[in-house]
């Protein structure tokens, strides 16, 4: 293979205009990803260990550098052509995908720095964690790339074979409109559910391993240094009340 061969980004397919990818393999490898850094999050978050985030974030950013260099050879791509090998290939416009996968780059080198170089727990590498995990689930479960749809915004002309097609100008179908039923449920749906995400936050952190760790990550350093003053203070007050009760003196 001839070095411009091997940085030609994108395949060449019959009938598009212009170099493609399968999305059907990139949203099996965003699923794949999702589980990787889910696993990471809740053991970093239960079991107080970064060890399986530092390995995982290792290979997210290995894997997203290949992504942008040349597809063809990304870990996480290969596993994912695994899965759907099987199915319809959907092909989607290489440069847009090219572009959301840099801007994984950029999320992906902090974190590495911050859990695996410099290892910094602070409320920044959660808030940047959270922000990977979103992008990865929507685009695995919902088809949705935001990289792709912010490409558009920034790009004079219109991208070609944008997944789901959302770049194309079309009438929805019938299928695809609420009706007025469908509507309130729909709202009804995202109200209890952004309530129950804020009870669970508020009315229950004094109850879940999850929201202590939240809350403490999220806390400044004085505000930690008040805790563990108190903290320190009632243990010195109970020393002196068991030495104040001992019989032996």
């Amino acid at each position: 293979m001839s070095m411009n061969e091997f940085f030609t980004y994108g395949e060449k397919v019959h009938g598009y205009e212009v170099r493609v990818l399968n999305e059907r393999e990139a949203r099996a490898a965003a699923g794949i990803l999702f589980v990787g850094a889910f696993i990471g999050l809740t053991n970093g978050v239960m079991l107080g260990t970064a060890i399986f985030s530092e390995y995982f974030v290792t290979f997210f950013a290995i894997d997203f550098t290949m992504r942008v260099i040349q597809p063809r050879y990304s870990p996480s791509l290969l596993l994912g052509r695994f899965f759907v090998r099987n199915q319809k290939p959907e092909y989607v416009g290489a440069v847009q995908k090219r572009f959301a996968w840099s801007l994984g780059i950029i999320l992906a080198y902090p974190m590495f720095y911050y859990l695996v170089i410099d290892f910094q727990p602070n409320p920044i590498k959660v808030l940047v964690c959270l922000i990977c995990m979103t992008l990865l689930f929507l685009e695995s479960a919902f088809g949705v790339c935001l990289g792709c749809k912010m490409f558009e915004w920034f790009n004079r002309k219109n991208p070609k074979y944008c997944p789901g097609g959302v770049c194309e100008m079309r009438i929805k179908e019938p299928v695809q409109k609420f009706t007025l039923v469908q509507k309130i449920i729909f709202s009804i749906t995202v109200i209890t559910m952004l309530y129950g995400t804020y009870a669970y936050f508020t009315k229950l952190q004094d109850r879940t391993v999850f929201t202590k760790k939240m809350k403490k990550l999220f806390m400044s350093d004085a505000e930690l240094k008040v805790i563990q003053d108190k903290k320190d203070a009632e243990a010195y007050k109970k020393e002196l009340d068991s030495f104040d009760n001992d019989d032996d003196f």
